[in-house]
C-alpha cells in the first residue's frame, strides 16, 4: 500500500460557533490523484486551512507525511499549497511596492509575502525560482507585478511558487475560480502536465470541470463530513451528486472529463 501523506483522524475544526469539519476521517495516499468536491459550506476551505495551520483541530488528529507536528518551513519541501488567500496576499502591496513574479516565487523559500530586505536570497534560490516559472510557462512574468497580471497569469506564478521546492504533492484550493475560458483551458493543461511528471495532485473544488483525467479518486464533502469516497467513475454519478447538492443534476462524461448541469 502506498504511503499516506495526509491523514485526518476524527478531526473536528470549529469556525466561530460552528463546526466546519465534524469528526472528519480521511486518508490520502501517494500516487492516487484526488479531487475533493463539495458545495459551499461543506468544509473544503477549512480542510485546506487545517493543513496550512491557519485553523487547528478542536478534536482529533491531523498528520502530514506521518507527523502530527510540523512547521511551515518543514512542510514546504514536501507539500505545495496554492490558495486564493495566498494569491490575494501576494497581489497586495508590501511596504508600498508591487511584487513582481520572480519575487513572489522567491518568497516561497521564506514562507512570506514578498521578500524582505533582510532575507538571504541565494543564487540557487533564484535559479530554482526561474526554473519553476519556466516550468509553468510563466518565465515572461518574472519582472511583471502581480497587480498587472490576469488571474490566470497570477495563478501560474503561485503554482511556480509552490513547485520551486519540488514538493511530492500539490494541493490546489478552488484553482479555476475567476478564470475565463482561455485561461481555464491553459490552466487545466498545466495541471495535467504537472500530474504526468509525478507530482501527486489534490484538487479542492466545487467545479467538476477541474477534475482532470489524471485524477483517479474523488472524495465528496457535505456538512463537514465525508459524504462519498471512491474511484472517480463510481462517485461522479447523477444520483450521487444530486444528493450532494440537494437538487437534481445531470452528470456528463466525455473523453475522461466530467461536468454537471441542473436538470
Amino acid at each position: 500500500m502506498a504511503a499516506a501523506f495526509l491523514q485526518f483522524d476524527n478531526v473536528t475544526v470549529n469556525r466561530g460557533p460552528t463546526a466546519a469539519l465534524r469528526g472528519l476521517t480521511l486518508t490520502l495516499r501517494e500516487g492516487e490523484g484526488v479531487a475533493i468536491i463539495g458545495p459551499n459550506g461543506s468544509g473544503k476551505s477549512t480542510l485546506v486551512k487545517a493543513i496550512t495551520r491557519e485553523c487547528y483541530p478542536y478534536d482529533g488528529e491531523l498528520r502530514v507525511f506521518g507527523r502530527a507536528s510540523w512547521d511551515v518551513f518543514e512542510l514546504r519541501d514536501r507539500l505545495g499549497i496554492v490558495t486564493q488567500d495566498l494569491q490575494r496576499a501576494n497581489e497586495t502591496n508590501v511596504a508600498g511596492r508591487d511584487i513582481p513574479g520572480l519575487e513572489a516565487v522567491l518568497s516561497g523559500f521564506f514562507s512570506s509575502v514578498g521578500v524582505w530586505d533582510d532575507a538571504r536570497v541565494t543564487k540557487a534560490m533564484v535559479a530554482c525560482a526561474k526554473a519553476a516559472l519556466k516550468r509553468v510557462g510563466a518565465a515572461h512574468l518574472a519582472n511583471r507585478p502581480l497587480t498587472e497580471m490576469s488571474s490566470g497569469e497570477a495563478r501560474r506564478v503561485m503554482i511556480a511558487r509552490a513547485l520551486a521546492h519540488e514538493p511530492r504533492a500539490l494541493v490546489l484550493d478552488e484553482p479555476t475560480n475567476s478564470l475565463d475560458l482561455a485561461a481555464l483551458d491553459e490552466f487545466l493543461s498545466l495541471i495535467r502536465r504537472i500530474a504526468r511528471r509525478g507530482t501527486d495532485l489534490v484538487l479542492v473544488t466545487h467545479h467538476l470541470h477541474d477534475v482532470v483525467p489524471e485524477i483517479r479518486r474523488v472524495v465528496l464533502l457535505k456538512n463537514g463530513r465525508v459524504f462519498r469516497d471512491g474511484p472517480k467513475g463510481e462517485v461522479l454519478t447523477s444520483a450521487t451528486l444530486s444528493r450532494l447538492f440537494d437538487r437534481r443534476v445531470m452528470v456528463e462524461h466525455r473523453d475522461g472529463w466530467y461536468d454537471v448541469r441542473a436538470r
